[in-house]
């Protein structure tokens, strides 16, 4: 199965959102985002198929955000989407792309909408938070 993450190395979800992929027995092409951006349509695309707007797929915490301006309401898709590709650290993650969905795994677990159903065992996060179970199965 061919799975791409945006990851950040520096952030503790999209490390768990990786770990939870290797999991299920996949490795996916990992892409850091901030240093190799996504094209505007790549993230245009990835913001629609995960069922976003792209007001929804910006990053605030830790980022220029404010500094910008970017919370006025008056800014169109188009500027938001300049200034993501312009800093990508505006651009939230890890954003998960495989043949069954795209989403922003946030939290974590969301990736398992997008995995089959193959884990090889519990997994729990970074903040020992149980996600699978010994079975391998999801821990609603």
């Amino acid at each position: 199965m061919n799975v791409v993450i945006y990851h950040n190395p520096a952030c503790g979800t999209s490390r768990n959102t990786l770990e939870l992929i290797r999991n299920a027995g996949i490795e996916p092409t990992v892409i850091e985002y901030l240093k190799t951006p996504p094209s505007r349509d790549e993230l245009a695309r990835m913001i629609s198929d995960a069922g976003l707007t792209v007001r929804e797929a910006i990053r605030e915490k830790g980022t220029p955000y404010a500094d910008l301006g970017l919370d006025d309401p008056a800014l169109t898709d188009d500027q938001l989407l300049d200034a993501m590709l312009k800093d990508p650290i505006l651009i939230n993650r890890p954003f998960v792309v495989t043949p069954m969905g795209t989403r922003l795994s946030r939290p974590s677990e969301v990736v398992l909408d997008v995995l089959p159903d193959t884990h090889k065992g519990p997994f729990a996060k970074e903040d020992g938070e149980q996600v699978i179970d010994a079975e391998g199965k999801r821990i609603v």
